[in-house]
């Protein structure tokens, strides 16, 4: 997370137009929506419409797109020919799912992509065109603003981009929503980073980071299992666990109240509450979360069970970890797991 005192010190080497800053971060223009590297020779816009991120990722999800000008995909010196093509590509067809054929329609080789893209970002083209896909759906949840201002922000002259990129993650177009079966999904901002909750009237369906890897596919699989059509907004469990995530976050709260709903096999239920029976400022070993559900041989499906977990931070699947010590996975990442369970022990900690 970006602290205050790093965006003053970004926010002046933006105005200086400082080189030593490329690649360290980007910045976000709330009234252009794009976003450009510290030494971008447009106009600098004032600090309150900046948004700074360590990386390309962040910047695509919070809803951004790349300059033209600074192109900030690109290495500082150098313009690669096929990254700009396939980010071009992108911005032509925001919604698309790239495949194989894609890019061969285009004559490039879809695993050199990968490298490029990989080298340069951190992430494979493929990541970088889901995250620009999820990022235009995140912008209609995290701001809740009227779609043609939504459209507008985005850069499409028509609404067709915006209206597919959102359906086809949120499963309809934002105008076309007369469904009986509606759940809200809301963009709640944390210091470990955004998180989208999705909810009913009644429970709480999901709460996982922004990016996490395979967050489009679980909601998806959602979306499909409650045939339900999802627009932003917020519902009563929403409210409950933003107020809840502050608390938690402040170091106040050590167990979660909002009501949640499970969709799962009964193998995965059973995984899921005996992970909330793990005390707060304690980890357990995977082999240990098999022998409490009674399936002491059953490790690795404990821990698919674990990793397919539908609620962040209040299912404490960070609470487990290797045999050995070690981490194990997360699907937040494996700093948000380090971060998370010093924090919880923390919590515990006598006061001096």
């Amino acid at each position: 997370m970006i602290t205050a005192e790093n965006k003053k010190k970004y926010y002046q080497a933006l105005l200086e137009k400082n080189s030593e800053y490329d690649g360290v971060f980007f910045v976000g223009v709330k009234t252009t929506g794009v976003f450009c590297r510290p030494t971008c020779p447009a106009r600098k816009p004032k600090i309150e419409n900046c948004e700074f991120f360590e990386n390309v990722q962040q910047a695509l999800l919070a809803s951004f797109r790349p300059c033209k000008r600074c192109q900030p995909l690109s290495h500082p010196k150098h313009v690669s020919k096929l990254i700009q093509t396939l980010v071009d590509a992108v911005e032509q067809n925001p919604e698309k799912r790239w495949k194989d054929k894609d890019f061969k329609e285009l004559s490039v080789d879809s695993s050199t992509a990968r490298r490029q893209f990989k080298k340069r970002f951190g992430m494979t083209f493929v990541a970088y065109a889901r995250a620009r896909r999820m990022g235009i759906a995140m912008k209609q949840i995290r701001e809740g603003e009227a779609i043609i201002d939504a459209q507008l922000s985005t850069g499409y002259e028509s609404d067709s981009g915006f209206r597919d990129a959102f359906a086809r993650i949120m499963g309809a177009a934002p105008t076309k929503m007369k469904h009986d079966n509606i759940f809200k999904a809301a963009w709640l901002d944390t210091p470990l980073g955004p998180m989208i909750a999705i909810a009913n009237n009644d429970a709480l369906y999901l709460l996982e980071f922004v990016d996490r890897r395979g967050l489009e596919r679980e909601i998806e699989r959602l979306r499909k299992k409650t045939k339900a059509a999802i627009i932003p907004g917020y519902t009563h469990p929403i409210r409950s666990i933003e107020k809840e995530l502050f608390q938690y976050f402040e170091g106040g709260l050590r167990e979660f109240k909002t009501p949640i709903f499970f969709i799962g096999s009964s193998f995965q239920k059973n995984v899921w509450e005996e992970l909330k029976k793990i005390p707060i400022g304690k980890t357990c070993s995977y082999s240990d979360l098999a022998a409490a559900i009674g399936k002491p041989s059953a490790i690795r499906a404990a821990a698919s069970a674990n990793g397919a977990n539908q609620f962040a931070i209040i299912i404490p699947c960070h609470r487990v970890i290797n045999a050995n010590g070690e981490l194990g996975g997360y699907g937040g990442g494996l700093s948000r797991k380090k971060w998370l369970i010093d924090h919880e022990r923390k919590m515990i900690r006598p006061s001096k």
